[in-house]
């Protein structure tokens, strides 16, 4: 099982691609393809049949996942983007920023 250092629910910045520079939440991670889901961010048209949810059918905007590689935590301290460390504090380990050294 694959290691990562980004998690649901962390604030990431794209680093390359069409969305360049965006901030958005991560919504889910997809282990298997090394991707990740950011909220508002590499946004598809999808063409939908018409079903119980969307009876008009119709075109819908939907995110799709990029490449983990292709994003990095943003720093809590700095608001700039930044890579991800692990320290010992006491008998935990926890995730730390390569620029500021605060903990994430």
């Amino acid at each position: 099982m694959k290691k990562f250092k980004i998690k649901t629910g962390d604030l990431v910045q794209v680093l390359a691609g069409k969305d360049k520079g965006r901030k958005g939440k991560v919504l889910k991670i997809f282990k298997a393809k090394d991707r990740v889901l950011v909220e508002g961010v590499n946004i598809v048209k999808k063409h939908v049949k018409p079903s119980t949810e969307n009876p008009q059918g119709g075109i819908v905007e939907k995110e799709a996942p990029i490449h983990i590689s292709n994003v990095n935590l943003v720093d809590p301290k700095t608001g700039k983007p930044t890579r991800v460390g692990y320290e010992m504090k006491g008998d935990k380990k926890v995730r730390v920023s390569k620029k500021s050294k605060e903990v994430i």
